[in-house]
């Protein structure tokens, strides 16, 4: 927690032994004593609870007692979840992703708007992919010899797999090697209309057919390749859960966060992944597709 957000955060408490002043730029206050003055001398409104029983039992208390005198006591995934829209994967319990599956808005209302807006979008991107294929694959094939789409398989929906569309942006020996290799912003081997397309998203616009097909939805977590999945999910818990919903041509974890490529970036795009698959609504898609048309408009990225 930061002073940042829209929290007053005085500080925090720790053990009896605790050797540090500070932590993330904010006082280390005290040990319990100081927290049992705090109490009973009304100076804090909340108390995020981020210690559990068995880690600190009479410092537990002493946070969970506060309730008595009208304070807040709320988990720290709690406040993190709020404040910063995405869910800390790695200080959540085991049985978390239980509780998630009750929370998932299912109603019928809603799902109908996710289908229509799938239907929707993917049949007026077919009209603007009919336009501008001609132009593009003029370009691509003039800029680097070669097929004019790419496709590459990806783990979808409850983890079945499924072959992603895109116009080519690499050269067509990108993957000589045979090893999978991270894309980056600044990777060599993205050709020059490719950065062009990669900066605009026009890339990405054949994946409107998977969408169409079903594979995939126009808002979601991005699909991955199986090679990077199973070696995120050795790090990064809950990673496998992403796919309880269709992935998405463009998603919160995208509006949210930079283009990342390394496996801390996964963990921050998953923990922004979780949040939607927990929070999704009608007023939610709508804001991740304004965000998107506007970064897609000033070529910020997404």
């Amino acid at each position: 927690m930061s002073r940042s957000s829209s929290l007053d955060v005085l500080g925090y408490i720790g053990d009896s032994n605790e050797e540090r002043t500070s932590y993330e730029g904010l006082p280390v206050l005290g040990d319990r004593d100081t927290l049992h003055y705090l109490i009973y001398h009304n100076m804090v409104d909340m108390i995020i609870m981020a210690v559990e029983y068995g880690a600190n039992p009479s410092l537990f208390k002493e946070a969970t007692d506060a309730a008595q005198f009208g304070i807040s006591v709320v988990p720290m995934e709690v406040v993190y979840e709020s404040c910063g829209g995405k869910i800390p994967v790695e200080h959540v319990g085991d049985q978390w992703y239980v509780a998630l599956q009750s929370e998932r808005s299912t109603s019928i209302l809603y799902l109908c708007w996710k289908k229509a807006l799938d239907l929707a979008c993917g049949l007026f991107g077919l009209l603007v992919l009919a336009v501008v294929t001609p132009v593009l694959a003029i370009c691509i094939y003039f800029d680097s010899p070669g097929p004019i789409f790419y496709s590459q398989e990806r783990v979808g929906y409850h983890g079945r797999p499924f072959r992603i569309y895109k116009f080519r942006s690499m050269r067509v020996d990108a993957e000589k090697t045979g090893q999978a290799i991270w894309a980056s912003k600044t990777d060599s081997r993205v050709t020059r209309i490719g950065r062009f397309m990669r900066t605009t998203h026009l890339d990405e616009l054949p994946q409107l057919i998977n969408i169409l097909r079903g594979e995939m939805s126009l808002i979601g977590p991005r699909p991955e390749r199986a090679t990077f999945i199973k070696e995120l999910e050795k790090t990064i818990p809950f990673y496998s859960h992403r796919h309880a919903v269709k992935p998405g041509l463009t998603g919160w974890a995208q509006v949210k966060y930079r283009y990342g490529n390394s496996d801390n970036d996964s963990l921050i795009k998953l923990q922004y992944d979780l949040y939607y698959i927990k929070r999704q609504s009608f007023m939610l898609d709508l804001f991740i597709i304004l965000n998107t048309v506007i970064e897609v408009l000033f070529r910020k990225g997404v």
